[in-house]
């Protein structure tokens, strides 16, 4: 495969087989994001395969090259800090839950569930300014020896002065369609 932020490499993993169940849930829900040809995938499935010895392969759809966008210049990707767990390691049973890193000195973060965490950012930020997520190469992790967790990056349209503004709005459109039905699917 050319495009190697494509593949991600489960090597390192305590629990290999719950990672992979962990990510297939957000196929096709967050866009995955490749610095290497500054685009942003929005279709797109996920593979294990076997030649591949424990990798994840993502695979833009062929057929729908207009779910991806070219041009997403590194520098519009930031980290949050922000963290997707499976709420069954926190003894909650199904759905997703978010962790927020808290600026106190007694506790460094918080897990709420993921829709809960979502209208907490947003109602931080200014409404034409929404939270835009986006997953990259290294984002899945191991939060322990057991729980899988996906960090999460932001994508600032404003750092994109290329696109028009249409493009734009998108752009904006189908990351906020794909994260509410992750939100609701994990509620």
């Amino acid at each position: 495969m050319e495009n190697k932020d494509l593949v991600w490499d489960l090597e390192s993993f305590n629990k290999q087989q719950r990672a992979q169940n962990f990510v297939m849930g957000f196929e096709n829900k967050l866009c995955v994001y490749s610095a290497n040809v500054e685009q942003l995938y929005t279709n797109y499935n996920i593979f294990f395969p076997k030649e591949e010895n424990r990798k994840l392969v993502i695979l833009p759809n062929p057929y729908a090259h207009y779910d991806t966008f070219q041009g997403i210049t590194e520098d519009a990707v930031k980290a949050t800090g922000l963290y997707v767990i499976p709420a069954e390691s926190t003894n909650v049973v199904g759905g997703l839950q978010m962790i927020i890193p808290l600026k106190s000195e007694n506790t460094k973060y918080r897990r709420v569930p993921l829709a809960v965490g979502l209208r907490l950012i947003n109602q931080k930020r200014p409404p034409e300014r929404p939270f835009l997520p986006v997953v990259m190469k290294g984002d899945l992790r191991e939060l322990d020896t057991e729980t899988p967790c996906l960090h999460l990056h932001m994508l600032q349209l404003s750092n994109l002065p290329k696109l028009s503004e249409m493009e734009l709005g998108d752009i904006q459109k189908v990351i906020l369609k794909r994260l509410h039905e992750l939100a609701t699917r994990s509620s």
